[in-house]
């Protein structure tokens, strides 16, 4: 019985095939556009991430696949082969730190051939910088830098320019990406993934998720940019991925295979795009078809994208091509249809109800120092190199340029990367440093030589610099003076005008005393290391190189530098043998907060009591303002059975917050002197500052150390510093965009949809980098920040700044990974300290503009200090002791700034000036500027000027 039924089901089977032949068929992918149809633009590519759970390298070579299996050599290797397979096929592609990786091992005959995908259109670089940056974290300086160094390898191997941004998995987006790094960079269009989940739902059901962005209000239209938001995340539509290990199902074809399924997937395919025209204004959508790391076996992509364009476009319903984002673009420009209009930004970007991606705007605290200060010397670097000449055989900035690139990345400067590689962009950027700082010392050595003297030819002086300055570490100033000799101390300003500042360095000796370079005694002030400072120092010293300090600092020496702009001055420190007396001298007192302690000088004053401590600023006889300093912790969530959702690197979800009290019997130190008073404040084992008020000067500066943050009680913690007064600001304050705009922002308000407020606290926090500023009818506060941190208002007339954070759980956001950050030392690893500044000025309203523009340019390039022995005056007699790059006593205007000033490789120079005031933002600097670019360049001869 078995037998007979097996026969006929073989009858049957051959009646089924007869007739039928498997043979190769030709699928028609000419690609074109039928205006009457609906024309779904699918678009190649792969998001390379430059680091995040692997570093950079092995994420290229395919390395440590045991943490993720990604190869980007292996999908540019195949996505090439592929592209070269038939002309028709497209491909994206962004990240050049991996392209120029991948460049560097062709051959040339594959190059040529590279170089024809190009020029054809087939190979399209979109974004074109190293990396798709961050928009929260990054200064907008870097943003430039980083871009064009991208565009830079484009244009030199390819000729091309990139049209279109592309900043498809930052974590919210920035008003800056919009105008500056998008209309200003001369792109046509910017798209992108992720807005708050609540904004987006507006969209979809508005037709609004496509409008044109006016990231300016100062330059008006000529900002505005069309801007695309995809209706899902960076990937194609459930059911069409292709990646070798993929479900979705292919296209089966064979007719003497199973399970043929043409029609059926075709019907997907035009249910899929059906549904994204609902949510899409004109007759053209877009696909990404791809998502992280695809595309490492092109051939199982491109073989299903050529089957579904031959057969959706052979049912007839719609139209499909193999097509780029600036096709697209094209495409919506020619529909003449009207788009909203937006402006601001799209900040803070949540996914979920209680997922706020707000605890990155301050995670990895120290890392995003690091670049901060790495940004700040690369250019002057840039400065100095020019300045001498470069110099391709010797020490150059292009390292640091490369670190600095690749830290601006979406999973770098962010702080959301693992902690090996958080270690890897560290070790980068450390060794551009070294690099960068061979530079500066002969580039300085080249300025300050005599014009006689063979220096400038073999410059003999042997500057050295302290990187570990931060720390009180600097061997250079601490060496002890033998008879006869003194230190010179030359101060190099970066900045466009003339500056007046005080410079710190740790020194061993009280016998000290400053002349400037005529010889004339300079007011300074000497004051003692604190025992936390000396703590720190050893500790980080030993973890940083391997070993203590040789000397021991036990005194800070302080002076006023007044450094030319564009140039440098110098000074000479002396030991004579005496402790410094009179004006010089500091005066150290104790003093604890059950007592009533003042100090500051003029109109700014300090008050420290059992209250806390006070800021106050008399700005009239009758309008006194005090803002209250203190110290808070939230209790970062750790999810729960309804909702596991955690607070972690990403993701900021406080449960609670406690208050940080100093205990009244605490001690305090008060050091006053000549240049500045301050008070040293311990408020536990793990949290001291120091406040600070320099002579002269309207603002307060507040130097922090915390950490470790205790982790033995299983608590997750999140320190911020708050500002408390009695200022009626409506709910209002305003936050920087990237360094650059203000943006208002209104507590629990979002200026595009009704919010549905879920956290209260998460939900307004939004990014700084250059500060935070609130006002009433009367006054204004404003704080800057020395890194890019988090801060609100989450009250009426007060202000906090997130500064650190110690997680104990994941936020189950794909770094799989607590932020847990340690520093060890051969007796064992604990919870990382970190040491950074804020700072504090009250105006009338109006007032603070100048003083955030001006002095936060200051921040960003803080002098920099490098330092030379010399017996008697040998040095100071037979070298330029003080230089300007610009003509004798020309500065730039107050409202310009310098950005770069660096020599490229083909000898020309790029210069870039920017305006640092907004319109209306001040009554005296908002205005036109005039620049005489030949006073900018003294000695040397402009041929030729282009923008």
């Amino acid at each position: 019985m078995a037998v007979k039924c097996f026969s006929l089901y073989l009858i049957l089977a051959a009646i089924v095939i007869g007739g039928v032949t498997s043979e190769y068929i030709e699928y028609n992918t000419k690609p074109r556009i039928v205006p009457e149809k609906i024309n779904v633009h699918l678009v190649p590519h792969s998001h390379d991430d430059v680091g995040w759970l692997k570093t950079v390298d092995q994420y290229y070579v395919g390395s440590n696949n045991s943490i993720r299996g990604a190869c980007v050599q292996n999908v540019l290797d195949s996505v090439i082969a592929s592209l070269l397979d038939d002309e028709n096929r497209k491909f994206i592609y962004v990240e050049m730190a991996f392209f120029q990786r991948w460049w560097r091992q062709q051959s040339n005959a594959k190059k040529v051939k590279v170089k024809k995908l190009v020029d054809s259109g087939q190979l399209e670089f979109i974004n074109g910088g190293m990396c798709m940056h961050d928009e929260a974290t990054p200064h907008y300086i870097d943003m430039i830098d980083q871009t064009t160094l991208g565009h830079q390898f484009i244009k030199t191997e390819f000729g091309q320019v990139p049209r279109v941004g592309w900043q498809i998995d930052p974590f919210g987006h920035s008003a800056v990406q919009a105008y500056l790094l998008g209309a200003e960079f001369g792109f046509d269009s910017l798209f992108f993934a992720r807005i708050d989940y609540q904004d987006r739902a507006k969209r979809l059901r508005e037709k609004t998720l496509e409008v044109i962005w006016q990231g300016s209000k100062s330059l008006g239209s000529s900002s505005q940019i069309f801007t695309g938001v995809f209706p899902r995340h960076y990937d194609p539509p459930e059911g069409f991925t292709f990646e070798i290990n993929d479900v979705s199902a292919p296209i089966q074809d064979d007719p003497l295979l199973f399970d043929y399924n043409v029609q059926e997937r075709v019907n997907d395919f035009v249910a899929a795009a059906l549904a994204q025209v609902n949510v899409t204004r004109t007759n053209h959508i877009m696909w990404l078809m791809g998502t992280d790391f695809r595309y490492q076996y092109a051939y199982s992509w491109f073989r299903q994208i050529d089957k579904f364009i031959h057969y959706v476009n052979k049912d007839g319903r719609l139209n499909v091509l193999y097509s780029t984002p600036s096709i697209y673009t094209d495409a919506k420009y020619a529909a003449n249809e009207s788009w909203p209009l937006k402006t601001d930004d799209f900040f803070p970007y949540a996914d979920k109800p209680n997922a706020y991606w707000t605890g990155y705007f301050t995670s990895r605290p120290a890392f995003k120092k690091y670049v901060r200060d790495l940004s700040g010397y690369y250019l002057a670097a840039r400065q100095l190199e020019f300045l001498r000449g470069r110099d391709s055989s010797g020490p150059t900035t292009d390292m640091l340029a490369d670190a600095l690139a690749i830290a601006q990345h979406h999973d770098a400067v962010s702080g959301t990367q693992r902690q090996h590689v958080a270690a890897d962009y560290a070790l980068r950027l450390s060794m551009g440093y070294l690099q960068a700082e061979k530079l500066v010392a002969s580039s300085l050595s080249f300025l300050s030589a005599a014009k006689s003297s063979t220096e400038k030819k073999n410059p003999g002086t042997k500057f050295q610099q302290c990187p570990l300055l931060n720390i009180s570490y600097c061997p250079a100033s601490e060496a002890r003076l033998l008879s006869g000799k003194s230190l010179v101390v030359v101060v190099y300003n970066s900045l466009g005008w003339k500056r007046e500042e005080v410079v710190r360095v740790p020194v061993s000796s009280e016998n000290v005393i400053v002349k400037d370079a005529s010889g004339k005694e300079v007011v300074f002030q000497l004051l003692p290391l604190s025992e936390i400072a000396l703590r720190i120092r050893n500790e980080y010293v030993k973890a940083y190189l391997g070993r203590s300090p040789r000397d021991t600092a036990k005194h800070v020496l302080a002076f006023t530098a007044s450094v030319p702009p564009l140039g440098f001055s110098s000074y000479v420190i002396s030991d004579t043998g005496r402790t410094a007396r009179g004006l010089s001298a500091s005066y150290v007192t104790s003093g604890s907060m059950n007592q009533n302690v003042e100090v500051g000088q003029g109109n700014l004053k300090l008050r420290y009591s059992e209250e806390g401590v006070k800021i106050t600023r008399h700005l009239s006889t009758k309008n006194q303002v005090t803002a209250e300093q203190s110290y808070a912790y939230y209790i970062g969530s750790n999810g729960t059975d309804k909702d596991p959702q955690a607070s972690g690197a990403y993701v900021f979800r406080p449960d609670g917050v406690l208050p940080i009290k100093s205990k009244e019997e605490a001690q305090l130190t008060i050091v006053q002197g000549p240049l500045f008073d301050e008070v040293h404040q311990e408020l536990n084992s793990w949290i001291s500052q120091i406040t600070r008020v320099y002579k002269g000067k309207n603002h307060a500066e507040i130097e922090f150390t915390i950490g470790p943050i205790p982790a033995d009680d299983g608590i997750s913690k999140e320190i911020i510093t708050k500002l408390t007064t009695t200022m009626k600001t409506n709910g209002t304050f305003y936050t920087d965009s990237n360094g650059r705009d203000f943006i208002k922002r209104i507590r629990d308000f979002r200026t595009d949809w009704d919010l549905q407020v879920y956290q209260p606290v998460a939900g307004n926090y939004y990014p700084l980098n250059l500060g935070i500023y609130m006002q009433d009818k009367t006054s204004e506060l404003s704080v800057l920040v020395d890194r890019a941190v988090g801060g609100s208002s989450l009250e009426n007339g007060q202000i906090e700044l997130m500064l650190h954070r110690r997680m104990q759980h994941d936020d189950i956001r794909g770094v799989g990974e607590i932020l847990n950050e340690t520093v060890c030392l051969p007796e064992g690893c604990k919870g990382l300290t970190i040491q950074g500044k804020f700072y504090v000025q009250i105006d009338k309203p109006g007032d603070g503009a100048k003083w955030r523009r001006t002095f936060g340019q200051e921040i960003y390039s803080p002098l920099l200090i490098a330092f030379t022995e010399q017996e008697g005056d040998s040095w100071i007699n037979s070298h330029k002791t003080t230089f300007s790059a610009f003509e004798p006593s020309y500065s730039l205007p107050k409202n310009v700034a310098l950005l770069t000033l660096q020599e490229l490789e083909n000898g020309e120079v790029l210069l870039r000036l920017a305006h640092l005031f907004e319109v209306g933002e001040d009554s005296e600097y908002s205005v036109m500027a005039k620049v005489e670019l030949k006073k900018l360049f003294h000695n040397k001869k402009i041929r030729e000027a282009s923008g």
